[in-house]
């Protein structure tokens, strides 16, 4: 199979392969996502053969407009609502109890089903030129998640029919996973939409139960992992860490924010990413991009577990060997 990349003039086909039944990557603000149509059962098998994903890991469905909530879920409680206003359309997703409509394909046979409205322009098009698409990242399985088309291409060329480039994911890590079918509402998954600021609105909860079952994309398996290497060190750890890596014949990088970078004083190869949570989210999965490309060892620097940071640190923890 030929993967074609096209731009904004490729919508008009990449709504046909849809509704066809093919597989289409996508830009979100998050990632860029691998769509199916979330109603074709046989069309969302073909996401979990093109990932090599595990069958028992739970797609998120992407909407475009609030009322398409009711083709997908039968209960929809006035928090949803509220938090749509608040957030959506934006890096956030809602568990709600899944309609007749959407196969178990879709939810793992799980009788809750994820959905989100992305804010990406094409991502918007996509979807109303089209279905409700079911989409996790469009990358391998446990392989880094894609913030550019290149990332796309380079894990799914051949797989794939085509991929939309919309440029630079301005997010960079996956949505926000909240489950509304529990009172109070209970955080999945963080994202920039942070666990303080959903609790002012509903109260919310972290989940502390088991992994046994994935609830909800991001939860039960390795993920985000580059092909090398990574490590995770505290930031007085990571010049020792480094400089053993050199003695065993590594050419390591360290991907720190960007005041660590500067107290390195430049004696160390390095990538930044910047001041802040925010900066950090975006900056993770690229850099970890480019250093499986140029490096053979990954030292990823440890950092507070507050605000937009936590959500960072669950992405890099799962990406390293902690």
């Amino acid at each position: 199979m030929k993967t074609e990349i096209c731009k904004s003039e490729g919508i008009n086909k990449a709504c046909k392969l849809i509704l066809d039944g093919e597989l289409v990557a996508f830009p979100t603000e998050t990632v860029y996502g691998l769509g199916a149509n979330a109603l074709d059962g046989n069309a969302v098998k073909k996401i979990f053969i093109a990932k090599e994903r595990p069958q028992d890991n739970p797609l998120i469905i992407h909407l475009a407009d609030f009322d398409d909530i009711f083709k997908v879920a039968r209960e929809v409680p006035p928090i949803a609502f509220t938090l749509f206003e608040k957030y959506c359309p934006g890096p956030l997703t809602m568990i709600l109890k899944k309609s007749e409509s959407v196969p178990d394909e879709v939810t793992a046979g799980l009788d809750t089903v994820g959905v989100r409205f992305p804010s990406h322009p094409l991502a918007i098009q996509l979807i109303r030129g089209s279905a409700p698409i079911a989409a996790p990242s469009a990358n391998l399985a446990k392989h880094i998640s894609p913030t550019t088309a290149s990332h796309v291409y380079e894990d799914l060329n051949g797989r794939i029919s085509l991929i939309i480039d919309g440029g630079e994911c301005s997010v960079g890590i996956e949505s926000t996973i909240i489950d509304l079918t529990q009172t109070p509402p209970v955080l999945l998954r963080p994202g920039v939409i942070t666990l303080e600021e959903l609790s002012e609105i509903c109260n919310a909860e972290k989940y502390t139960g088991t992994l046994d079952v994935a609830l909800a994309p991001g939860m039960k398996y390795k993920h985000y992992a580059p092909r090398v290497p990574c490590v995770m060190r505290k930031t007085e750890m990571l010049t020792s860490e480094y400089e053993l890596a050199v003695k065993n014949g590594k050419n390591p990088v360290i991907i720190a924010t960007q005041q660590t970078i500067d107290s390195l004083l430049n004696r160390f190869n390095t990538l930044s990413l910047g001041e802040n949570g925010v900066s950090a989210a975006h900056y993770l999965y690229s850099n970890l991009h480019l250093a499986e490309s140029k490096y053979d060892y990954v030292i990823l620097e440890s950092m507070p577990e507050t605000g937009v940071f936590f959500s960072v640190m669950n992405r890099a923890k799962k990406s390293s060997a902690e």
